[in-house]
């Protein structure tokens, strides 16, 4: 007897397979499970004004990217007259506008979409900085010493101790008084960490705030432990990134740098707007370099397409149900399947009363065809011209009667409707209107299970964004070919030997 084990180790890796690339798409990409949901797409303007001297002007800006919770969309620029480039220094990347000669009061305009996004993550994560040991001056020293002592003592690893330097600072008042006009504060306790030999630095972040204009920048410090960080914030101590900042700059680097110009300053406005996931997710996809299998990324003309081609396995499955553990009869192997693909187009009643009429009109003009002794060729070739011929007839009627619905009959598969007649009718003469019946209602039993799946949102939306659902959807038909038991419509046969058995007891 041949062993199963190599079958169900590849039914069990299909399924495996289909289910951990739609984890993935899930989890890594952001696709959600259900329909209808929208995602946050902040538009960010970044507004810089300076004076011109007359002189060359190089204008560089920090830019931000990609980052924990936020995905980078696009990046446009409004600067008349000005040359701009994207460029990376120390790191992190920098927007530069130049221009020959300038005079007067300056404005350039930078502006970002932002995707909320939880799975975000930068290309290459932060760098430590280096950890740099500043001898103060007294008596700034002797202050920053003693909030630096009575700190560690109380402090286990650099976020502790970053925590304690914070409370520290509030606590002693005096150097803390003292230390305000030297330093801002979180300089000041980035430079404390330093000489703990703590990897810190100050960064520059937005609070995200619909509708807000002219906003500005606030300090926040980055600490790094073990290849990781944490953000605190200087003022509060409370650690970790809340969910409506954005990192502008975390690079160590200042904010803007102007040559050729002065009183410069670099103000934010921001406005939120949702949209579709499939919209998002198409930005997304454009830019990201991750190992992606989406239909998102295709042109939106094969996009339409797949988002049909892709249903036609959900049919498939059921109807493989329905014949091998139902016993459902039906006319053809998968022609029910394409009729649910029509009911798509057509709508469900629309679809059944056309189907009913071209199949029922083409059993009788095919019925005397069968008098002229044609060959099946030319008798095939007959009924499809008869079908097309009647598909027009009825739209035409349709239209005239005001019936909108009606004209879609033409989605209907022509050659199929037509193999159909053929089978039905030769069926009729083998076997009997009966046995048409059954097989011609159990087609349209079928097709109508499928529709109903089919036609699901849901269901669109699993299948059109999760392409590994597919592999699944290709074990479970393999299962269900592997069983070779009775039908559920195969056990009435039984009932006469269950009357007996009960009739038995009852004697007894």
């Amino acid at each position: 007897m041949v062993s199963r084990k190599s079958f169900y180790l590849l039914v069990a890796l299909l399924a495996c397979t289909g289910i951990g690339m739609t984890v993935y798409n899930n989890v890594v990409m952001g696709v959600p499970l259900t329909p209808g949901e929208k995602r946050q797409i902040w538009s960010i303007e970044a507004k810089m004004e300076f004076t011109a001297t007359g002189e060359p002007v190089i204008a560089s800006m920090a830019v931000a990217g990609t980052q924990k919770g936020f995905t980078l969309l696009s990046r446009t620029a409004a600067s008349p007259g000005y040359g701009l480039a994207f460029i990376e220094k120390d790191g992190a990347e920098r927007a530069e506008w130049s221009i020959r000669a300038a005079t007067g009061r300056q404005r350039l305009y930078y502006q970002i979409d932002m995707l909320v996004d939880p799975s975000a993550r930068p290309a290459e994560p932060p760098v430590p900085p280096p950890v740099v040991k500043d001898f103060e001056r007294e008596p700034y020293a002797t202050a920053m010493a003693q909030i630096l002592g009575r700190a560690q003592e109380r402090s286990a690893d650099p976020y502790t101790l970053t925590r304690e330097i914070i409370r520290e600072i509030d606590n002693q008042a005096q150097n803390a008084e003292l230390l305000k006009g030297y330093m801002p504060r979180a300089g000041l306790v980035a430079r404390l960490l330093n000489n703990a030999d703590v990897p810190a630095r100050t960064v520059y972040a937005l609070m995200l705030e619909d509708g807000r204009r002219r906003q500005q920048l606030i300090e926040y410090l980055q600490v790094f432990k073990d290849g990781g960080y944490e953000l605190f914030n200087p003022q509060t101590g409370e650690q970790g990134q809340p969910r409506n900042m954005l990192l502008w700059e975390y690079g160590s680097a200042p904010l803007l740098d102007i040559a050729g110009g002065r009183n410069s300053r670099v103000t934010f406005s921001m406005i939120v707007q949702k949209q579709p996931v499939s919209v998002a997710l198409a930005k997304k996809n454009e830019l990201s370099e991750r190992v992606t299998i989406s239909i998102h990324g295709l042109p939106l003309e094969e996009q339409a397409l797949f988002k049909g081609l892709l249903l036609i396995p959900i049919g498939v499955v059921i109807l493989v149900f329905l014949r091998l553990i139902i016993g459902i009869k039906t006319s053809g192997t998968f022609m029910p399947v394409l009729i649910a693909m029509a009911f798509i187009q057509t709508q469900l009643l629309t679809g059944l009363v056309g189907f009913v009429l071209i199949v029922g009109s083409g059993l009788v003009i095919r019925a005397y065809l069968s008098r002229l002794n044609l060959l099946l060729v030319a008798r095939i070739s007959a009924v499809i011209i008869m079908v097309i011929m009647m598909i027009g007839i009825f739209s035409a009627l349709a239209f005239k009667l005001g019936l909108t619905d009606g004209m879609k009959i033409t989605f209907f598969p022509m050659i199929i409707l037509a193999w159909t007649i053929e089978r039905m009718s030769i069926l009729w003469e083998e076997e009997g209107p009966r046995e048409v019946m059954k097989q011609g209602g159990g087609s349209l039993l079928a097709a109508v299970i499928a529709y109903l799946a089919m036609d699901s949102e849901l269901i669109r939306h699993l299948t059109f964004n999760f392409l590994g659902l597919q592999l699944v959807l290709m074990a479970a038909v393999l299962l269900l070919g592997n069983y070779t038991g009775y039908k559920l419509s195969e056990l009435k046969r039984f009932k006469p030997l269950a009357d007996d058995m009960n009739a038995g007891r009852n004697g007894l």
